[in-house]
């Protein structure tokens, strides 16, 4: 419910609803401001209220451009996250929605753009008619003034200039062509089908913020909206005196024959960024430093289906349950940094990750190491550890395809407390759902379930963990080997001792039984997989949760990995 969303994410809200009304207010504000002042009344005779939109809009892209790099600065994120490691975990966990925060920032820039864009396209529009005009309108007489001096309003000063031409020669027409372009290709190529499925592509056009920012700070140099200077204003008061421009006799001796001068708004993009560029220069140092120092590779195993498993220790190294690190591999590539969530315990004596073939970059990197051993690079470990498992009696953990790998550091780490009696353990019981089309790339995720499900049973504790694996989509010849070995006591897929089912969970049925299997427990459910999954585990948890205080409940999380 919404109510349970707001105590949760409260801190989230607040900055969601601090971000939404600095925005409404600079838009409003400098809307207001240049759709009123006396200093551009002369500038909307000409323009009209395209100017406010494109100011407006300006203001508010300063402002976005300032707050786009800030969730990206990953170290800056886990020293908030350590400094506050005293704060509530909730708070901490907000941290994590850092790139859900980054996106509606970049999504609300291409918005801004597209505004800005247009009110331009309107403002060069109407400078160009102006400039042809030839008659004795108050726009045309302000086009041919000052066209000597530097005290000009109208900037196209001939009229054999087009909208085209200054777009693409003068300062802000070609920067802005260049940064609405690196802009689009920024926003395009970062969906998740392509971040997904073409890495690189991703990696190497976001790198485009370098041009974007360059492109911003030049941006409004040149000056080219202009306003009334403040000496002309006291001189001549455009209230009083525009009149007289258009009807001026030719030995004219009133007080408002003087005709007004313009000044250049002066550039201002580069002192909202200014700051958090610094930053970000600060992050990236830290980011080469860290990656210098030494990872030895303890041991390398190639898993069935082209999966590398890499176990690794790096001095000063400490994990916790459910955090990823960012690798390099110079021989590869010397620039590209790809994530992996952490799939060892925090205590085993080394962490682990497992790679699957997914894009050049992973094809090549399990390649290279079936031929040898090169050197890697280890930025990390971040995100919020998700410790919240350990505080439930119950647990139902769901991963859904490569979702699944967080569970594997998960499940070690539960089972290494209880063995060794951990106080901070309250887990009494997991059930764990594997939900995956088919388990060729998770092979190594069945050897770990079964050596988990094998000692559990050597030290009596065999239903610590039950779980079921679900796998979506199949073919008749495995429906046929099925039907052949029904009656086998492991599993004809996945070799392991409780049945594979076929299809999707039906979650009313499991959550009955979980709700029936502990009557007065209070169930924490996790997921790591998609939204859809989300909203109807979020459901079952609400219909299955008891209104009675000292019967079942069951709370929902859903981590982002």
């Amino acid at each position: 419910t919404m109510g349970n969303w707001l105590v949760n994410h409260w801190f989230s809200a607040a900055v969601l609803a601090a971000w939404l009304g600095i925005n409404i207010f600079l838009f409003t504000y400098y809307f207001l401001f240049f759709d009123r002042d006396e200093r551009y009344f002369y500038t909307r005779a000409i323009l009209g209220s395209a100017l406010a939109w494109a100011r407006a809009s300006a203001k508010c892209l300063n402002f976005n451009s300032m707050l786009i790099l800030l969730p990206v600065c990953r170290n800056l994120l886990s020293f908030l996250r350590g400094t506050c490691s005293c704060c509530r975990r909730t708070l901490r966990k907000q941290l994590d929605h850092n790139l859900a925060f980054h996106k509606l920032v970049a999504y609300t820039l291409a918005l801004l753009t597209a505004v800005h864009t247009i009110a331009h396209l309107f403002n060069l529009e109407r400078y160009n008619h102006s400039q042809q005009a030839s008659d004795s309108s108050l726009p045309a007489v302000l086009s041919k003034m000052h066209l000597q001096g530097s005290e000009w309003l109208n900037p196209i000063h001939s009229n054999q200039t087009t909208v085209e031409y200054v777009a693409f020669t003068t300062i802000p027409g070609l920067t802005g062509v260049i940064i609405t372009l690196a802009l689009i290709l920024m926003v395009t190529s970062s969906t998740e089908f392509i971040r997904r499925n073409y890495f690189e592509l991703f990696w190497y056009t976001h790198h485009l913020f370098l041009v974007y920012f360059a492109g911003l700070v030049i941006h409004g140099i040149a000056g080219l909206v202009r306003g009334q200077t403040e000496q002309s204003m006291a001189e001549v008061p455009p209230y009083d005196c525009a009149e007289y421009l258009t009807q001026r006799e030719q030995n004219c001796t009133h007080s408002c024959c003087k005709d007004p001068e313009f000044g250049s708004i002066p550039a201002e993009s580069w002192k909202w960024v200014l700051a958090p560029i610094i930053l970000y220069v600060f992050e990236r140092l830290l980011r080469v430093w860290r990656a210098q120092q030494k990872v030895v590779i303890k041991k390398v195993v190639m898993h069935p289906a082209r999966v590398l498993e890499l176990q690794m220790q790096k001095r000063g190294f400490s994990m916790e349950v459910g955090q990823y690190i960012f690798v390099n591999c110079p021989a590869i590539s010397a620039l590209e940094w790809h994530p992996f969530t952490l799939t060892s315990a925090p205590e085993e004596d080394f962490f682990s990750i497992h790679i699957r073939a997914a894009g050049d970059w992973t094809e090549r990197l399990i390649n290279t190491f079936q031929l040898e051993t090169p050197r890697v690079e280890v930025d990390g470990p971040f995100g919020t550890a998700s410790e919240d498992v350990f505080q439930y009696e119950v647990a139902m953990l769901v991963g859904a395809g490569i979702g699944v790998t967080p569970f594997a550091s998960i499940l070690k780490s539960i089972w290494y407390k209880f063995q060794q009696g951990d106080q901070t353990l309250k887990t009494k019981k997991i059930y764990f759902y594997w939900l995956c089309r088919d388990t060729g790339a998770f092979a190594w995720f069945n050897d770990l379930l079964a050596s988990l499900e094998q000692k559990m049973a050597e030290s009596g504790k065999a239903d610590f963990l039950t779980y079921r694996l679900f796998l979506t989509g199949w073919d008749t010849s495995i429906a046929n080997n099925v039907a052949l070995h029904f009656d086998t006591a492991t599993d004809t897929v996945t070799g392991l001792r409780h049945k594979t089912i076929f299809g999707r969970p039906m979650w009313n049925t499991e959550f009955a039984a979980v709700a029936a299997a502990h009557p007065r427990s209070v169930v924490g459910v996790f997921l790591c997989g998609p939204q859809a999954l989300a909203k109807s585990l979020q459901k079952s948890c609400h219909q299955y949760s008891s209104l009675d205080p000292r019967k079942v409940k069951f709370y929902f999380n859903k981590e982002n990995f």
